[in-house]
């Protein structure tokens, strides 16, 4: 399958340079101008609906959408374009954390910590609201690693139907039911002396080698068909390292693999 890159370079609202770069010229750049005196929520949406349309429309030329963007808030555009084309996902989150925090929940009233509750309709929807998202069922929902959870957000969990699995390397072995399957990878779910420019870092977590067998796997059943990565913080120290890594990783998922992991 064809895959269409979709850049989104920012960081919530607010603009990354040092990821405008990744761009080449067949990519196409999500840029919208930003309404100055809006609400933080608002200004994203205007950057989530360019997103749902662009995945929408990669679906409807049957090309598979890979979205990059500055933090896992895009995933919100993402999910409303696979709905918009017809797509009813299985949906498997790689993260060190869980984001799924409401307001209620949160300890640092962070909104990157809170959209994959959104995704399943807990929490505020001001957000997939404004791209006209329906809810995602929970047990529509693998989330993996996700070593480092607040206490709220970790009874959240608990008390859903999200399945679970702590070790990626469970993927080999879990049963996947027979769902296209939409794949979302934020790069802090590696662990940092593979790739150490992340802006919220957490002990532990997968070698590179080890993510790379699980995206081979996923890539191998056919059945993906759209991708996003949260991406690195260009401004950190290792951001070099970190991205050749990360976009080397997500050449093993989407099937166009390179040296660093053959």
């Amino acid at each position: 399958m064809q895959n269409n890159y979709i850049l989104t370079p920012f960081f919530l609202d607010n603009p990354v340079p040092g990821l405008e770069f990744l761009a080449v010229p067949e990519w196409r750049v999500n840029k919208p101008a930003l309404p100055g005196d809006a609400p933080t929520q608002a200004r994203m949406s205007v950057l989530h609906e360019p997103l749902a349309e662009a995945v929408a429309d990669s679906l409807r030329r049957g090309r598979r959408p890979v979205s990059v963007a500055g933090d896992c808030c895009a995933t919100i555009g993402t999910l409303a374009g696979l709905q918009r084309a017809g797509v009813d996902p299985l949906l498997v989150w790689f993260d060190a954390h869980g984001d799924f925090n409401t307001w209620e929940t949160t300890p640092s009233n962070f909104l990157g910590g809170m959209p994959l509750a959104m995704l399943v309709g807990l929490g505020d929807q001001t957000m997939p609201a404004a791209v006209g998202l329906r809810s995602l069922p929970d047990d529509q929902v693998i989330l993996t690693d996700a070593r480092d959870l607040d206490p709220g957000e970790r009874e959240l969990l608990a008390a859903s139907a999200v399945q679970r699995l702590p070790d990626v390397r469970a993927l080999h072995s879990h049963p996947l039911d027979d769902r296209p399957l939409y794949v979302h990878f934020d790069v802090d779910v590696l662990n940092l002396a593979d790739v150490p420019a992340v802006s919220y870092p957490a002990a532990g977590g997968p070698r590179a080698a080890e993510l790379a067998d699980v995206f081979r796997f996923l890539a191998k059943t056919g059945r993906v068909v759209a991708v996003s990565l949260s991406a690195w913080n260009p401004a950190l120290d290792g951001a070099d390292r970190s991205r050749e890594t990360c976009i080397a990783l997500l050449e093993v998922l989407v099937g166009s693999e390179g040296s660093l992991f053959a």
